[in-house]
C-alpha cells in the first residue's frame, strides 16, 4: 500500500458539503471531498494498492487542479487499481457533487 500526498496552493476557496463518490473495489476507487481551512490550498491524499506510479498520480492531480483551481478543501482518494482516466472522472464527479450539495437548501 502506497500513501501519496499533494498540496496545491492559490486555489479559489470552494464552498460545499462533504461528499463521497465511487466504490472501493477491484479496479476502482472512492473519493472523499471535505471542507478544510487551508488558506486557499487544496490537499490531496492518495492511498493506493498500486505501488510505483507516483509520477502518474502527480500528473493526474496536477491536471485536476489546473482544471478546477479549488481551494480550502481536502480530498482523500482510496484506490484499488483504477486507471488514470477513471481517477480523473471520479475527481471531477466528486468536486461537482461537493459543490452541488452545498447549494441544496434544506
Amino acid at each position: 500500500m502506497e500513501n501519496l500526498k499533494y498540496r496545491f496552493d492559490n486555489g479559489k476557496p470552494t464552498q460545499g458539503v462533504t461528499a463521497i463518490v465511487g466504490v472501493l473495489g477491484s479496479g476502482n476507487l472512492e473519493v472523499l471531498v471535505e471542507p478544510a481551512a487551508l488558506g486557499g490550498a487544496c490537499e490531496i491524499e492518495v492511498k493506493t494498492a498500486a505501488n510505483g506510479f507516483d509520477r502518474i498520480w502527480q500528473a493526474v492531480m496536477k491536471d485536476f487542479f489546473a482544471r478546477h483551481r479549488v481551494g480550502d478543501i481536502r480530498i482523500s482518494v482510496n484506490d484499488a487499481g483504477a486507471t488514470p482516466a477513471i481517477v480523473s472522472l471520479r475527481l471531477d464527479q466528486a468536486i461537482e457533487t461537493y459543490i452541488a450539495q452545498g447549494k441544496i437548501k434544506t
